[in-house]
């Protein structure tokens, strides 16, 4: 997904500061900049543009008033030196809020933030019947998930083990590991019940991948993963139904 965005900001080396931001993200795509507040008016009203970024403090027309008078807008983050307009513009229902000198690392959250929002907004019918599809065909299928700002393809029968790390899941396969954020019960749900196990609050394993398990440890690969109590009864059921024990 591509995000169309312009920039209106009346100081040229913070134009050009956030210009060079929105040209390392791939995501982005710039269509024009603004050294006023008063030229978007007339261009926002052929052009689709989902984000904004807006300087507050301009001659003429400033951010702010710039926002009162638009209608039908998209989602704009401000970037400001003047940390007194940011109750304002959030009151304006602003995105988020990027107070000068403007850090790449801050940039990038402000952006992920809105990205977030235009994802949740598509349609996910094409990508659910996509997910049901993928477990019909049990291990030899694949779940789709979200990773920074894409959605990534993994195929069940990569998937060695997965991981809880706070917010996140980490998916580890036999070439890399990919950081999602999403919780449990929702992978349990995509995963295929017949090789994957939950063994610990923070575990769960694809069965065919095991190499051992020795007092209540798990081994794949070079990683120990324990089995908790919680878990240890049930999952010594789902191995004798499978003659592995």
């Amino acid at each position: 997904m591509k995000i169309s965005c312009i920039v209106i900001d009346d100081e040229p080396l913070a134009m050009e500061k956030m210009v060079g931001y929105i040209e390392k993200l791939p995501y982005l795509n710039l269509l024009s900049t603004f050294d006023n507040a008063i030229e978007p008016l007339d261009f926002l009203k052929t052009k689709k543009v989902d984000l904004i970024f807006l300087d507050v403090q301009m001659e003429r027309l400033t951010g702010i008033q710039f926002l009162e008078v638009l209608s039908n807008k998209p989602n704009v983050i401000l970037t400001t030196a003047y940390s007194e307009y940011a109750i304002k513009g959030y009151d304006l229902d602003i995105s988020d809020y990027l107070l000068k000198p403007i850090s790449f690392e801050r940039f990038v959250k402000a952006v992920d933030k809105v990205y977030e929002k235009l994802q949740n907004a598509l349609p996910q019918t094409h990508f659910k019947q996509e997910v049901m599809a993928s477990q019909s065909s049990g291990n030899e299928g694949y779940v789709f998930v979200k990773t920074e700002f894409r959605l990534e393809k993994i195929m069940f029968s990569d998937i060695l083990y997965i991981e809880g790390m706070g917010d996140y899941l980490r998916i580890i396969t036999p070439t890399k590991k990919i950081m999602t954020l999403q919780n449990f019960k929702k992978m349990e749900e995509m995963l295929p019940s017949t090789n994957f196990f939950r063994v610990h609050k923070s575990y769960i394993v694809a069965v065919d991948k095991i190499e051992n398990i020795e007092r209540n440890r798990i081994k794949i690969n070079d990683k120990l993963i324990p089995v908790s109590e919680t878990y240890r009864k049930p999952f010594q059921d789902f191995l004798s139904k499978r003659s592995l024990i």
